[in-house]
């Protein structure tokens, strides 16, 4: 067997164990298509993601990260295909969108009964955040705003955890920080999670799955298949990260590459 098919096997693999851990499917899209005017963004996109199951999108800007993630989260219609996803759905944004005029804990229960004050308090002091309830967004951090909306998504206790560049407003350290956090909470609570992101560290530094999207399809399906906590500079992640980077145009191509083209 060569290199290359050693490679892909151990990513098929992977792929396997990962579906034997995971839970139900959560989200199944199948030909789905999207134009916007005579512009097609997603050209037939199959995906299922299982409950406890963390996916990365990759791809250069326009390439329908956000209009797929929209769709999952029943922001826009399909033009074509079918799209089934859990019916607890939330989506946290790359700006936090809390209401100035409400407290911290308002934010956290927006929408939901008086009754959920108590879980929107335990959702706070997962993400840190105890003893912050009466607080107003203006005196909050940029990294404390977005764990409010963290929380905000934690106690309507989702299915599918949608997540459009989280943390793309934070510093480098608060990003870091903010990582860790989004990954031990999906840890616990096992949603499906669809993470947009142009971090190509970030998607391997979380994700179970990173998917390329480039022509309105995916190109390319990465089986991470790493230990947790990941160590950047592990040789395996440095092998994802610069394949990766190759399947977006960044680095030429390496010469046998160990993951799954499409």
């Amino acid at each position: 067997m060569s290199g290359e098919s050693a490679g892909k096997a151990a990513v098929q693999a992977a792929g396997k164990t990962a579906g034997k851990a995971a839970g139900e499917v959560a989200v199944r899209v199948e030909n789905l298509r999207k134009s916007f005017g005579a512009a097609e963004v997603l050209g037939g996109i199959d995906l299922e993601v299982r409950e406890g199951e963390f996916v990365a999108l990759l791809g250069p800007s326009g390439t329908g990260k956000t209009t797929l993630l929209r769709v999952l989260a029943g922001l826009e219609r399909p033009d074509g295909g079918t799209v089934l996803t859990a019916p607890r759905r939330t989506t946290v944004y790359q700006e936090p969108r809390l209401v100035v005029a409400k407290r911290v804990l308002a934010n956290v229960v927006l929408g939901l009964p008086r009754s959920a004050r108590a879980a929107g308090r335990r959702a706070l002091a997962e993400v840190g955040l105890a003893g912050y309830e009466r607080a107003w967004p203006a005196t909050l951090s940029g990294g404390e705003a977005q764990r409010v909306a963290l929380a905000r998504a934690l106690v309507r206790d989702p299915q599918v955890l949608l997540l459009d560049e989280p943390f793309a407003a934070l510093d480098a350290l608060t990003r870091l920080q903010a990582q860790d956090l989004v990954a031990e909470l999906c840890a616990r609570h096992r949603p499906a999670v669809g993470l947009v992101t142009h971090d190509v560290d970030e998607a391997v530094r979380l994700a179970d799955r990173v998917l390329v999207l480039r022509d309105g399809t995916f190109a390319t399906d990465l089986a991470v298949g790493l230990p947790r906590p990941r160590d950047r500079d592990d040789p395996a992640a440095v092998e994802h990260r610069r394949f990766l980077l190759s399947r977006l145009g960044v680095v030429p191509s390496p010469a046998a590459p160990s993951i799954r083209d499409l």
